[in-house]
């Protein structure tokens, strides 16, 4: 897969306008401000292909991306406290609204700040995971803000901190200076590897 040919394709405000899917999808969720764009950026090697805000829950859309065959989804920042009640609303359920559509949803990236332990808007995203059985890895941002000893002193705390932790892919990863992002594109091409081919079509993202 060539991450640097990927494309912005659509952005969506509502669940209604959600397009259905016809190829693999690998969303990326997290907490507002995790670093989800940057990560993207980083993983597609472009600058700004992915908007980054300084400023928590800007990303209020569902953002599509395209490479090759596989679609790359920037799903809404989670937990940012300044937003009016029926902004969160619209979020809650644009992301309900994606995760309850019949899609080809390959792999969900989680985002989580290595330097802290998941708040609870994270512990629940990944129990709500679980419950629906949807496969997801633990992609550990901002990794180069803490030492390597530090870094282990992290992985072993969210050990603690996660309920079947034990059981589940953490990816440190650094948007700065790249560490962790060729172990994110194996995972990623390991799972593509094993998803059946997507029906024939694509959806109208012009509508």
């Amino acid at each position: 897969m060539n991450y640097q040919k990927a494309q912005f394709e659509a952005a969506f405000g509502f669940y209604e306008q959600l397009p259905s899917s016809s190829c693999p999808e690998i969303a990326f969720a997290g907490r507002s401000n995790v670093g989800k764009s940057s990560l993207l950026n980083k993983l597609f090697n472009r600058k700004s292909l992915a908007r980054v805000s300084s400023m928590p829950g800007k990303t209020a859309t569902i953002n599509f991306y395209r490479v090759d065959d596989v679609r790359f989804v920037d799903l809404p920042g989670y937990g940012y406290a300044k937003v009016a009640k029926s902004e969160k609303k619209r979020w809650a359920e644009l992301i309900d609204g994606y995760f309850d559509s019949d899609r080809e949803l390959a792999l969900v990236v989680q985002l989580l700040d290595i330097r802290h332990a998941p708040s609870a808007d994270d512990q629940h995203m990944i129990q709500y995971m679980i419950e629906r059985e949807i496969p997801f890895v633990l992609a550990l941002t901002k990794a180069d803000k803490l030492s390597k000893a530090q870094q282990q002193q992290r992985l072993e705390g969210f050990l603690q901190e996660i309920a079947y932790a034990d059981q589940m892919t953490f990816l440190p990863v650094s948007s700065e200076t790249g560490a962790g992002i060729d172990a994110l594109k194996e995972v990623l091409e390991e799972v593509l590897a094993t998803e059946p081919d997507g029906p024939d079509g694509e959806p109208d993202f012009t509508e």
